[in-house]
């Protein structure tokens, strides 16, 4: 501790040296030292690691949940800066007329701004619209303003009005010059024609699911969303990544839904499991990401962990070892299941395999 330091901390030293040595955060035994040790380790693991991304295909994933509440705009907005700091290439196309995702990236969004709005219902080229984001020269969004409120009702007498942003789209991807190499798209939370559209225009979906009972309910919608996207609309649509938000270890509930969802979708579930943290909420009050706002808390580490097994369970190249890290299989739960979890999931499983021409 320096002179400042001491200056501002004024700890009266323990008349009890063992009293003391007992408290000490040195001590590797206690929970809160293994647990800085362990997310010192994971940094540590990801400062390695670099991607090799010539040569492949744009990545076009939606990330949606018909539930609110779920971490849905965070893991946009920090699985895209985690990308982007990982050296990809990302946009962000806010399709939330709240536009909490172009607030997080710190690009204007007034009514003023052009934005999605005027790309699905004026056909404006996307190019027009897009901004690079403060936090990365990596990182683009296309905004939301308050005008797409009244998108929903707009495109209803509009030509191709599934396909508007896909259209949108495909022309940007065919004409720019520059690689980008992921496309995240952020949906409001129900199923109108600003998500079908994000459906028609992705290739996967990212489904982030709470940690909670009700979350499971919104897995349910989205499966039979998917099925029916797949049928009419898009049949290379694929839910290919199911993400675990808002996971607090110290609770029954968290593992037993972890632990539920991961056993009817093995392979779509990331090892990786976002924490509860502060630090994650803060950080869109500061206009910022996680990433960016802290990047050596928990928060953060787990996105980038999160970003990292994307990347490796895709078609882009991967360079490092990486192990993500994983829910503790030893949780106790009793082999109990969740009243009704099995029942949600297990009607609708069939939609993963669902192939399509």
């Amino acid at each position: 501790m320096d002179e400042r330091e001491e200056e501002v901390f004024h700890v009266k030293p323990p008349e009890d040296a063992d009293a003391a040595a007992s408290f000490s955060i040195d001590d590797e035994d206690t929970p809160l030292a293994r647990e800085l040790a362990d997310l010192t380790a994971r940094r540590r693991v990801l400062d390695d690691v670099s991607l090799d991304l010539s040569g492949h295909k744009t990545r076009v994933l939606t990330i949606s949940n018909q539930k609110g509440g779920v971490g849905k705009t965070t893991t946009s907005v920090n699985i895209a800066a985690a990308l982007a700091d990982l050296g990809a290439r990302v946009l962000v196309i806010d399709l939330d007329p709240q536009g909490n995702a172009s607030t997080a990236l710190n690009v204007p969004h007034t009514a003023e701004t052009p934005s999605v709005y005027d790309v699905l219902i004026d056909e404006f080229p996307l190019a027009d619209i897009i901004q690079v984001s403060p936090e990365s020269p990596n990182l683009l969004c296309a905004p939301s303003t308050i005008h797409l409120a009244g998108a929903e009702i707009e495109l209803v007498s509009q030509v191709a009005r599934e396909h508007r942003l896909r259209t949108a789209l495909d022309d940007y991807l065919a004409s720019s010059t520059e690689r980008l190499d992921f496309v995240l798209i952020d949906c409001p939370p129900s199923l109108g024609l600003l998500t079908i559209n994000a459906f028609t225009a992705a290739q996967e979906v990212l489904l982030p699911i709470q940690c909670e009972y009700y979350a499971l309910e919104g897995l349910s919608q989205l499966l039979a969303t998917v099925r029916m996207i797949q049928k009419h609309l898009n049949p290379e649509l694929r839910l290919t990544t199911i993400l675990l938000t808002m996971y607090d270890g110290r609770t029954r509930l968290s593992q037993q839904v972890a632990e539920e969802v991961r056993a009817h979708f093995p392979n779509e579930v990331l090892n990786s499991v976002i924490p509860r943290s502060v630090r994650v909420s803060e950080a869109p009050s500061f206009g910022q990401t996680v990433i960016a706002y802290d990047a050596q808390s928990a928060g953060a580490v787990a996105y980038r962990e999160a970003a990292v097994e994307i990347v490796a369970r895709g078609e882009t190249g991967l360079r490092g070892g990486f192990t993500p890290n994983a829910v503790p299989s030893e949780a106790a739960t009793g082999g109990e299941n969740i009243d009704g979890a099995e029942a949600v999931v297990d009607e609708n499983e069939h939609v993963l395999s669902e192939g399509g021409a």
